[in-house]
This record gives structure tokens, C-alpha cells and sequence, in this order.
């Protein structure tokens, strides 16, 4: 049996050995302590979502007027410009209008002059009943200063007083038919024809049928795409939806954000977006807006959170995203699925550490090969 002895100092170990449990023993700690730095510095500075969507202008067609469509002057999927003739209502009805409303107008006018002349007329009628009355006024005070003297009977003085009283009536009757002329005339029996009530009615009707006649021509109100066509001889109603067109410039996306990720998210942020049509391409945009108000808000049956049975329900807020220079050989479309992702800038880069470091990632990033 053998012994130890309890002075005996052990062996040393290796230097390899040594140096590997220093590297651990401060490594180690060095890392956590450098990646839990990191994850301070840039781990809420960045939020993302997959709930956002390409939005684009997007309108239903309806007409003016209602006709039929006579012809279709685009395809199903075509590329239109801005005033271009997509579709044409039968104007025939139209021009049938116009030409009536031309016809009246010109008879208004003609009405109009034809009570001028009138009204000049019985002015006329009007100075001659003046001169009969003052002119058996006259011979009734002669035939009455004869009766005193009993120069004449009382029959010829009675004819006398018939004939002033009648001369008085008609002067009275001529008056009136002056005020319904001039009141026909508008009031002012000198005011110039195009500005009377009667031919400015017609002219507005003029103007309708000759405006319903330019809203057969239905034409593109934007740059777009043609959608849901019409065929020819369907009959299009006033109002009504007759085709689709969807705009292809000023996109957008509407991302729908957790209410808790929007802690500090303003307008004017950077964005990353991919698109799942387009795996290996990174756009890139900008915040140009935040929704006032929720998607719940909106919706048909919005959530009644005041009953018995409530359950807390994270939000989500519509977030709308521009693009920034979107390439010309990228064909986006309303409602493609996309990733987005918004640089906060939190913390603020201004603080030596911060910026220091961020700007130590971004050289890095930019000295990275392209990808091929």
C-alpha cells in the first residue's frame, strides 16, 4: 500500500491548456457582453411586416349617359394613356338632342325679338289712345258747356261721355299689355337678347345636350390598365360600372403594422421592401403616412368591446409606403404580396457609440460582393 505525500505540489499544466482556459474565461463573456451591446444598439431599431400589399389607383368605369356601346376601342389587359377613347356610346339620340336644343334656342331668340316688336307696336297704340282720350276729353267739356246753354240734347252729350269713357278704357287696356310684354322681356325692354331668361334657358339646354353628346365618348381619366372590357352592343346605364381600369404608376403599399411595433415609426423613414414576385430584388421606399385609425375601424362589423366577453386582440394600422425610384422594367401590380421593413434610426446615431458602430456595419455592407 502506498502513500501521498501531502507536500508534493502538482504538476503544471500545459501552456496550450492554460492559454485556452484564459481565452475562454475572457473571451466568453466578452462576446455576450458585445452581442448583448449589439442587440441594444440595433435590435428595436428595425420593424417588419408581412401583412402589407401593393395598392395602385384603381376606379370602375361609369358613364354620363346611358346608350348602347357602339364599339370598344381596347382589350382586355391594354396599356392606356390619359384621354384616350376607350369605349363609344351610340351618339345618334345625342345629336338628335343637340339639334333640338339648337332649333329652340334660335326660337327663343326669335320670340324674344318678335316681342320687341310688339312692344314697340303698342307703344305706338299707346300714343294714339292718349291722343283719343285728350281729344274726347276735349269734346265732352265743349258738348257740356253747349248742354248749359241747352245748345245740344242729353242723348249727344250722353254719346260724349261714351266716347271719353272708351278712349280712357283703351288707353288703360294698351298700358296693361306694355307691362306683360316688358315683363316678358325680363323687366328691361332694351336689355340685349343673349341676356334674357328665355334664351339663356335654351342655351344652357344647348349646352347639356352638346355636354351628354362629348359623354359618349368614354375616355381614360388617368394612365393605366384596361380591365373587365365590355363587349360591343351592351347597353351601358348612366352610373353604372361598365368596365375597370387600374392605374400603373404612383404605386403604393398598405402595410398593416402591430400597434405595438409603431412605437417609433414616423413619416419619412426609410423602408426595405421585397416582393415575393421578385425573390432576389430589394426595392426601396419611404413612410409617407399613418392611418388615424385601425383596420377594425373600417371594417363592416367592427368589434364591440364594451360586451361581457372581451378579449384583448393586438391591433393593426395601416401604414402607407411609397416607393423611391421604382425600376421601369419591374412590372408591379395592385395586390402582389411584399415583406417591408422600416428603419426607426432608434437609438439616435448622434450618440458617438452608436454612430460609431453603425458606421462600422454600413462600410461593411457596402464593401460586400455584389450578388450574382
Amino acid at each position: 500500500m502506498s502513500t501521498s505525500d501531502p507536500n508534493t505540489k502538482p504538476a503544471p499544466l500545459p501552456r496550450r491548456t492554460r492559454l485556452i482556459r484564459r481565452t475562454l474565461l475572457v473571451g466568453i463573456p466578452l462576446v455576450v457582453v458585445v452581442v448583448a451591446g449589439l442587440m441594444s444598439i440595433f435590435g428595436g431599431r428595425y420593424v417588419s411586416t408581412e401583412n402589407a400589399y401593393i395598392g395602385a389607383p384603381l376606379i370602375k368605369i361609369a358613364p354620363e349617359v346611358s346608350g348602347q356601346i357602339s364599339e370598344v376601342r381596347v382589350e382586355e389587359n391594354q396599356l392606356v394613356r390619359k384621354g384616350d377613347l376607350m369605349l363609344q356610346i351610340d351618339p345618334a339620340p345625342y345629336r338628335i338632342a343637340v339639334d333640338h336644343a339648337k332649333a329652340e334656342l334660335a326660337k327663343a331668340a326669335n320670340d324674344i325679338r318678335t316681342l320687341e316688336a310688339s312692344y314697340a307696336t303698342r307703344q305706338e297704340d299707346l300714343s294714339l289712345a292718349e291722343e283719343n282720350v285728350a281729344f274726347a276729353k276735349r269734346e265732352l267739356a265743349r258738348q257740356q258747356a253747349l248742354a248749359k246753354r241747352q245748345l245740344t240734347s242729353e242723348s249727344e252729350l250722353e254719346k260724349y261721355r261714351h266716347d271719353y269713357t272708351t278712349a280712357r278704357r283703351e288707353q288703360a287696356a294698351i298700358e296693361r299689355d306694355l307691362k306683360r310684354i316688358a315683363t316678358s322681356l325680363g323687366g328691361k325692354v332694351d336689355l340685349p337678347v343673349e341676356q334674357h331668361p328665355d334664351y339663356q334657358v335654351a342655351k344652357a339646354n344647348l349646352e347639356q345636350a352638346e355636354l351628354d353628346l362629348e359623354h359618349t365618348h368614354i375616355r381614360a381619366p388617368f394612365d393605366g390598365i384596361a380591365a373587365k372590357t365590355p363587349d360591343p352592343g351592351a347597353y351601358a346605364r348612366a352610373s353604372a360600372s361598365v368596365m375597370g381600369l387600374v392605374g400603373n404608376r404612383n404605386l403604393w403599399i398598405d402595410a398593416n403594422f402591430k400597434e405595438t411595433d409603431l412605437t417609433r415609426v414616423k413619416p419619412g423613414q426609410a423602408v426595405s421592401i421585397e416582393v415575393d414576385t421578385y425573390p432576389d430584388r430589394e426595392f426601396h421606399g419611404h413612410v409617407a403616412s399613418i392611418a388615424q385609425a385601425t383596420g377594425a375601424e373600417f371594417s363592416v362589423l367592427p368589434a364591440q368591446n364594451a360586451t361581457g366577453n372581451w378579449v384583448k386582440v393586438v391591433q393593426r394600422i395601416p401604414v402607407r409606403i411609397r416607393f423611391d425610384d421604382l425600376p421601369a422594367d419591374i412590372g408591379l401590380r395592385a395586390g402582389m404580396s411584399t415583406i417591408v421593413e422600416i428603419d426607426t434610426g432608434y437609438p439616435d446615431a448622434d450618440v458617438p457609440l452608436v454612430g460609431w458602430l453603425r458606421g462600422l456595419v454600413s462600410k461593411a455592407h457596402a464593401e460586400e460582393p455584389p450578388a450574382e
